[in-house]
């Protein structure tokens, strides 16, 4: 699949168009709703970061089976005439109430609401889960990193080593959208007007004989916004090279930017670089490091005091190596105005459509939330607002400049421990005794039946 391309209807899972069979057979297709929220944050996560909503607009705005994916379906004998034809005329019709992009949030909190004929509502789930998972991911992680490197000019270079060409454009949206300054992935910033950024490889200068002749020759080829390599062989032989070359390209109107280490003690070679880019005269060159890093080693850098002006991120960001998933789930929450619940050992839900209301302190800073019913008044700030309404888009989508604005908005209201990273750091998410009571009255239902049954 193309990365510009819309993916077929049929990236889904079976099961989806096995229950659908099932629903159309017994006449269920009454108003669904289905919620998407996380169940638990994973022990090195304080809090996450919605992100994906612009692109799972742009899947259910344009769901619909081409007539080729139609045949094929036909051709493997499998679904029946109902089935068939129920999907060749699917659009999606329902509801959408979501958190924006760039707000941050907790276990058990809905991102993402769908209020739709049950069909329907079934059978995007799979997509909305693909979609919404990877970008808040990577939004979370990034956003680690952000904290961690206060005043850091932050760069995604994180494609190559992404899982898959979409995952690589992808996580190049997440991570700006949280304050990054950009990415190295070219298509990104085709897509999505993202800043990009770029040096050189050590091939570059491995292919000359002369580690000067390289800086020159990749100088004169892209003068513009120019930073230099250092790490090839010795890192401080390169700063003095780069010091006796500037001269030179300073008169053919070039300026040294900055210089690249991408390996080696980063804390003690900035030190030894910045000191020898500084007695050269060359104080105004800005030194960038990149190099298998992850938020662990941006703290260290700040703690140090090291001059790193910016950083690139890769393989740690494009992963989210420590946290590769998030227990994340789309759980019917509601059918046939009736609440539903899961009641398994560990998996039990919430019912009912729900609002999360938050508080703040005198300083502005979060100071808890409230997981309530939808329509329920309460204390704070609803977090869900709706987007989609029959079908339909209520407003144009928010530039990433806008999601950016209100992602920075939401970090400087974040505790201070969280801010931090502190391990361990726990924020008060309340249920609210409507919400409690709701699940009472839905076990006394089921344990009744169960025991009409009898």
């Amino acid at each position: 699949m193309a990365v510009n391309e819309r993916p077929s209807a049929l990236l889904t899972d079976l099961y989806q168009i096995n229950m659908i069979q099932a629903y159309l057979d017994h006449g269920e297709a009454k108003p669904a709703v289905f919620e998407f929220f996380v169940r638990n944050l994973p022990p090195r996560r304080g809090f996450l970061v919605a992100a994906g909503l612009a692109q799972a607009l742009d899947y259910l705005d344009t769901l619909g089976f081409s007539d080729s994916e139609i045949d094929w379906l036909k051709s493997t004998g499998q679904f029946r005439k109902n089935l068939i034809d129920y999907l060749a005329g699917m659009r999606f019709t329902g509801d959408v109430h979501a958190m924006p992009e760039g707000t941050i949030f907790f276990a058990n909190e809905p991102i993402l609401r769908i209020t739709a004929p049950l069909p329907q509502a079934q059978f995007v789930e799979s997509r909305l889960i693909n979609i919404l998972h990877f970008q808040t991911l990577i939004a979370s992680k990034a956003a680690r990193m952000m904290l961690a490197a206060p005043g850091k000019v932050l760069v995604d270079f994180g494609m190559r080593r992404a899982h898959g060409a979409e995952a690589g454009v992808l996580a190049a949206r997440a991570s700006y959208l949280v304050g990054f300054a950009g990415t190295a992935t070219v298509l990104a910033g085709e897509r999505f007007g993202i800043p990009l950024y770029g040096t050189m490889a050590h091939s570059f200068i491995e292919a000359f004989d002369d580690e000067s002749a390289a800086f020159e020759a990749f100088a004169r080829a892209r003068p513009e916004n120019l930073v230099l390599l250092l790490d090839t062989y010795d890192s401080e032989a390169a700063a003095r090279k780069v010091v006796a070359l500037a001269p030179k390209l300073k008169a053919a109107g070039i300026t040294v930017r900055g210089v690249r280490l991408d390996s080696g003690d980063l804390v003690a070679l900035s030190k030894s670089v910045r000191a020898i880019l500084d007695a050269g005269g060359l104080r105004d060159v800005t030194i960038f490091a990149s190099g298998g890093l992850d938020e662990d080693q941006l703290a260290v850098f700040t703690q140090q005091d090291a001059p790193i002006d910016g950083l690139g991120v890769g393989t740690s960001l494009t992963t989210s190596s420590d946290v590769p998933a998030l227990d994340c789930v789309y759980k019917l929450q509601e059918y046939a105005g009736v609440a539903r619940r899961k009641r398994s050992a560990k998996k039990a839900t919430w019912p009912g459509r729900k609002q999360v209301w938050r508080r703040y302190s005198a300083d502005g800073r979060m100071a808890g939330d409230l997981l309530a019913r939808e329509g329920d008044n309460k204390p704070g700030e609803p977090l869900l607002e709706p987007v989609m309404q029959g079908g339909k888009r209520l407003r144009p989508a928010p530039s990433l400049d806008d999601i950016r604005r209100h992602a920075k908005r939401e970090f400087d209201r974040l505790p201070a421990p969280l801010q931090s990273l502190k391990p361990g750091t726990a924020y008060p998410v309340e249920i609210a005794a409507e919400i409690v009571e709701l699940a009472a009255a839905f076990d006394r239902r089921m344990q009744a039946q169960s025991a009409s049954a009898k």
